[in-house]
């Protein structure tokens, strides 16, 4: 089970009350959202191994020169995302309790979290695979065959939808595999990506049907044929084309982010019961921490 933890954090800050304070008085939502998050998922699903991945780079440079507008719209000052404030230090925390209670917490330099989920997929072969995020970029790494599939938390941890080429086939109207290739012809706002313009889900959907992938597509409008190019779409396309040949690296995740080693096991017991304690005892989360303990004890 891979975490997309940035992705986490955000809707536990925003789903449980800024009131749920430590006894210094910060706020601790986010902290206690995401633990609680964790064990329901260790409850509910017994992943035999279980790794937290972080943003060490949330708008990779790769990206950027790819697509100068890729989050452009999220950064506050110089290159810092925009975060609340109250969640700035909660991060901090979470991080530090991941390690104490030993749940594998992995970053690569110059890369998100998406590429790391992107590469432990990779590299778990032929075993099954559930990513647990809110992001639909990852929709792009389902694969019935293995599996690999998604449990996306749009409705909550609790409500959550089972994302698998089915699905993705079913909502979008492509193949389960093409996401990223219907997500560059569409478009993704919240990312700061443009999409061709006048091409919305129905045309990016026909397309990505009709040649099967965006190389196959590019391969044809560069052949200058017509068939297969609903109406109006080749000129939009052929106007596209620098976005459309840029793009890719933007949309895709990475399969090949450096990793460290790291023992990706469910701990069954915390790593460092001293630090879990005194975390517990500092941030007042005796109650979610005591949760989490009793499932991984299980």
């Amino acid at each position: 089970m891979l975490l997309d933890t940035p992705s986490l954090y955000f809707r536990a800050f925003f789903g449980v009350p800024e009131t749920i304070k430590a006894p210094d008085g910060t706020p601790v939502n986010a902290v206690r959202g995401l633990i609680d998050m964790i064990a329901t998922l260790v409850r509910d699903h017994s992943p035999a191994e279980l790794v937290a991945t972080m943003d060490a780079d949330w708008r990779p440079a790769f990206r950027v020169a790819a697509i100068p507008t890729y989050k452009a719209h999220r950064v506050a000052q110089g290159d810092a995302e925009e975060v609340p404030e109250t969640l700035v230090p909660q991060i901090a925390v979470i991080n530090e309790v991941l390690d104490a209670v030993g749940i594998a917490r992995l970053e690569s330099p110059g890369y998100e979290a998406d590429d790391v989920i992107g590469t432990l997929t990779h590299r778990a072969g032929r075993g099954a695979v559930d990513i647990v995020t809110g992001d639909r970029d990852l929709f792009q790494l389902v694969d019935d065959a293995r599996p690999v599939r998604v449990l996306y938390t749009a409705r909550g941890i609790r409500n959550m939808q089972i994302v698998d080429e089915a699905f993705v086939t079913g909502k979008y109207g492509v193949p389960g595999r093409s996401y990223a290739d219907f997500a560059t012809l569409r478009g993704d706002p919240s990312d700061g990506l443009p999409g061709v313009p006048g091409v919305g889900d129905k045309t990016a959907a026909a397309l990505i049907t009709r040649f099967g992938s965006l190389p196959a597509l590019l391969e044809a409008l560069d052949a200058g044929g017509t068939e297969g190019f609903p109406a109006g779409s080749r000129a939009k396309l052929a106007a596209a084309r620098d976005y459309l040949r840029a793009a890719p690296a933007v949309v895709k995740v990475a399969h090949d982010a450096p990793l460290p080693d790291a023992d990706l096991a469910v701990p069954a017991k915390p790593r460092d019961p001293e630090a879990l304690v005194a975390l517990a005892d500092r941030w007042g989360l005796d109650s979610p921490l005591n949760r989490l303990l009793t499932v991984l004890d299980r």
